[in-house]
């Protein structure tokens, strides 16, 4: 069974009041009727230029945002049907990473309290199970950790993704591009995911840091037992992390396969058109 199942998901928006007078009526589709399956385990690449709908689609699986029709299935349960207290718990299993190393760490935190912060939101979550796709309380029980076990976590966290614990009093801006995406890479391990959404995680970094960083995101899901859905714009970082890819084009999904069938044979024309704007890639 797969990990995450997305059928006929769409989110509309309406269109703005105009600058200048007036309103504009209507709405526009960023998703219109997507449906794909994530397996667990594997990556899959989810390409596409700006404004195909790439990351309003992320956010939708996270529910981040809300849909405006269709159904997200997360290890067996209904998204879209899961009360408030039901979305905690699943989303210390369904975590993301942000495009903007920058704008995504609070400034007035320390490095400590950043990569603590989901420890200490999900601590007063009730232990829960799962019985017949519902999740229903099983016994109130203390899920907080001390002090010294939180900071003890953070050392981990920092160790896995190529940091040390003397990051731990330094504010974020502090540190250059790639260390705090490493920080908010470690800020979304903390509560042991199994699923993360990386929306464009090296596009706001030079190359040689963006190379890291992909290399970074490989090793984790070997150590972690992660499944990835991994947004770029990129064809060829795209090509290199995921098992399989999507290609949006206008709010759809217009072709999904292996790797090697959409970089070798693709089908459809925006697909094409994408590998041949990559010269490496329309050349290989």
């Amino acid at each position: 069974m797969a990990l995450l199942e997305v059928r006929e998901l769409t989110k509309s928006f309406g269109l703005a009041e105009s600058p200048f007078g007036g309103r504009r009526s209507g709405e526009v589709r960023a998703v219109d009727d997507v449906s794909l399956d994530i397996h667990e385990g594997e990556t899959l690449g989810l390409v596409g230029e700006s404004g195909s709908g790439k990351s309003t689609l992320g956010r939708l699986i996270l529910r981040l945002l809300e849909p405006s029709s269709g159904t997200i299935f997360f290890d067996g349960i209904d998204l879209l049907r899961a009360n408030s207290s039901e979305l905690r718990r699943l989303r210390r299993d369904m975590q993301i990473i942000f495009q903007d190393p920058f704008g995504s760490l609070d400034p007035r935190f320390r490095v400590e309290d950043v990569i603590a912060e989901p420890l200490v939101l999900h601590q007063k979550t009730l232990h829960q199970k799962v019985v017949d796709q519902k999740i229903v309380e099983a016994k109130i029980g203390d899920e907080s950790l001390s002090r010294d076990a939180r900071r003890q976590r953070v050392r981990e966290l920092l160790r896995a993704v190529g940091m040390d614990e003397s990051a731990m009093p330094r504010y974020p801006h502090e540190f250059s591009g790639g260390q705090r995406q490493r920080i908010g890479i470690a800020r979304a391990l903390a509560p042991r995911p199994k699923f993360i959404v990386a929306d464009e995680p090296v596009s706001a970094l030079d190359v040689s840091v963006g190379a890291q960083i992909v290399n970074l995101l490989q090793q984790l899901q070997r150590d972690f037992d992660l499944t990835y859905l991994f947004i770029s714009h990129a064809m060829p970082v795209v090509r290199y992390l995921s098992t399989r890819i999507a290609v949006m084009y206008r709010g759809k999904i217009v072709e999904i396969g292996s790797t090697e069938q959409i970089t070798g044979q693709p089908q459809h024309a925006y697909t094409r058109k994408l590998l041949a704007a990559t010269p490496e890639m329309a050349a290989s």
